[in-house]
């Protein structure tokens, strides 16, 4: 009995932390959020949103244990049809990102800024910030990277 608690603890606690850094959609079109294209894999015969990143992976270098530092990454829809972000989430809670609500153009473009709290950090740290979408694919993963110290 005690190993069956004990595995149920861990079921329970693997969960908590899964969801514990999502976002919502905040009244995004969801339509356009669950989109079955997306997950099908993109055919160049139906519209469909491309969400391309001037890179994916930003070091803040040095920093001290506390500071707030934010970092705007840069993209562009480069397909045919409307993106939609319909959230994100970090492998942290240190981390958060803010990313535009509502539907962005062919061609127009935008920014995703990752927001990182160093407080109680030490040494070199990664985190990794999942951002969903329309687009095909459906999930691009941006890093960021910095060194903490006391």
């Amino acid at each position: 009995m005690k190993r069956g608690m004990k595995y149920a603890a861990l079921v329970l606690v693997a969960m908590l932390s899964l969801t514990a850094c999502r976002s919502k959609t905040d009244g995004a079109d969801i339509d356009l959020i669950h989109n079955p294209r997306s997950a099908q894999g993109y055919d160049n015969q139906e519209p469909m949103p491309i969400l391309t990143f001037d890179s994916e992976a930003h070091d803040f270098g040095r920093l001290s244990s506390g500071e707030v530092i934010s970092y705007s990454f840069h993209f562009r829809n480069t397909g045919n049809a409307d993106l939609v972000i319909s959230s994100t989430s970090a492998t942290c809670g240190c981390t958060v990102a803010d990313y535009p609500k509502g539907r962005i153009a062919p061609g127009d473009e935008g920014y995703v800024t990752v927001t990182f709290k160093s407080a109680g950090k030490a040494g070199q740290q990664y985190q990794e910030v999942t951002v969903v979408s329309n687009a095909q694919p459906s999930i691009s993963k941006l890093h960021i990277t910095a060194q903490v110290g006391r």
